[in-house]
């Protein structure tokens, strides 16, 4: 079961500078601006996401306040500085020196859905300034949107039933944690990570391996009962018992042997996890054990936990397929100027075009709080009102004069997150193909919406 969440410590011990997270061509675009006097020219860029992936209906907005964490930390000290001055003149290398990000942020909040186009984030500030943060800013939101819209499509498949985060072996270390808080932002019960746990409050689960049972081998052969009763000592008899080291039925039986019919639960690792599930349901219930839970886990996605939804399955151990590729591919998400000195400006690029002008969204809602429409306005536009529909502003305020503004804890996002998905039209749940959940309107710079 999930340990109680511990005091929440948002950085490690000595946590490094993040100004090296960078792509080389923000720095001598840099240098070149201040060359030519265009480094303070007023600019807005803009984060966002051409398309959905294939088979996506909607997308989650995740990692938002880890990049403000991260910002707090992007600092060009001297061991930083020396990284790059081989290919930085003196002015730019001491620009860089005292770079402090003074500009405004708006975006959506962590855990509202976004759509193609929708401007997730919005960065105001002089060119240099703004431009320098790309990479960061799409490195955390591209990474942690993906899981989090991956994980939202899980925990909807599972329909209430908790899923544990179990994907720290399959990714990147630092990515693990990441990707434990944004499954949790979008409804995941806990993680196996402890660094999540430390870093920012998610709670933790685990109890045993294969290795534990296997551990238990003398010469007489293996001694499943005796690495059950170890575990059941240990952890108390609410702990879930691994069964499926050797024969499952076996197992289920010396499990409840050894525990007796208050056993916590059961976890399947392997096999087909639908028909094993029946199986084990039955045998627990004939051994009286009929509040034992069964967990499942193995290479699932929101598919397999979809077709295990008819199944006596109490809990979901998810890893692989949400953070790898195939389970979370990327958000898309890409930062684009679209205003210089208020003049709207534009890619066209055949594919990759973006659009002019910086924006503000607003979603349209019926009276039943259902989405019906996103709408992209002009920063300075407005939306006449229209009837039996409710407007709601999307985007808030993250940083002001380069100082983050005081957001929500993860926990409030995640009511956020919950909240936005009952919003959604029941076409935009679905898992087969579509288009997106709610169109997305573009008002062009100059139009009247009044």
């Amino acid at each position: 079961m999930p340990s109680p969440t511990p005091t929440r410590s948002s950085h490690p011990p000595g946590s490094p500078s993040t100004a090296l997270l960078t792509d080389k061509y923000e720095l001598t675009m840099i240098r070149a601006a201040l060359a030519d006097g265009t480094a303070d020219r007023p600019c807005v860029f803009e984060v966002f996401a051409r398309r959905l992936p294939a088979g996506r209906r909607y997308g989650v907005v995740g990692g938002t306040g880890r990049l403000l964490e991260r910002l707090e930390d992007f600092r060009f000290g001297e061991q930083e500085l020396a990284v790059v001055a081989d290919s930085l003149d003196e002015r730019t290398t001491d620009w860089l020196r005292h770079f402090r990000f003074t500009g405004d942020i708006d975006g959506y909040p962590e855990g509202e859905l976004f759509f193609p186009g929708s401007p997730v984030l919005s960065i105001r500030g002089g060119f240099a300034e703004c431009v320098l943060l790309e990479t960061l800013a799409l490195s955390v939101l591209n990474h942690d949107s993906a899981i989090a819209s991956a994980a939202a499509r899980m925990t909807s498949a599972a329909h209430g039933r908790p899923i544990i985060e179990m994907g720290s072996r399959r990714t990147h270390e630092e990515a693990a944690v990441a990707a434990a808080r944004a499954a949790y932002l979008t409804g995941f019960a806990s993680t196996s990570n402890v660094e999540a746990t430390r870093r920012h409050g998610v709670p933790s689960a685990g109890t045993s391996a294969h290795a534990f049972t296997l551990l238990h081998t003398g010469p007489e052969g293996p001694d499943e009962a005796s690495a059950f009763r170890s575990q059941v000592a240990t952890l108390g008899v609410d702990t879930t018992l691994l069964v499926d080291t050797y024969d499952i039925s076996r197992g289920v039986a010396t499990a409840i042997e050894v525990a007796g019919p208050e056993l916590g639960g059961v976890r399947i690792d392997s096999g087909d996890l639908g028909v094993l599930a029946r199986q084990v349901r039955s045998q627990l219930d004939s051994l009286g054990a009929h509040r034992t839970r069964i967990v499942v886990s193995g290479d699932l996605d929101e598919y397999a936990i979809a077709a295990l939804r008819a199944e006596p399955v109490d809990m979901y151990g998810v890893g692989t397929r949400l953070v790898t590729g195939s389970g979370a591919p990327t958000a898309g998400m890409v930062y684009k100027l679209v205003e210089v000195d208020g003049i709207p400006v534009a890619k066209r690029s055949a594919q990759k075009e973006s659009l002019p002008g910086a924006k503000r969204a607003v979603r349209l809602h019926r009276s039943s709080g259902t989405a019906v429409e996103e709408v992209l306005l002009p920063w300075s536009g407005t939306l006449p009102p229209e009837p039996g529909l409710n407007q709601r502003e999307l985007m808030v305020p993250l940083v002001r004069a380069g100082s983050p503004v005081p957001g929500p804890s993860l926990s409030r996002s995640r009511e956020l997150h919950e909240s936005a998905m009952v919003t959604l039209p029941w076409e935009g749940l679905a898992l087969s193909e579509g288009e997106p959940a709610v169109p997305v309107r573009v008002v062009p710079p100059g139009s009247s919406t009044g």
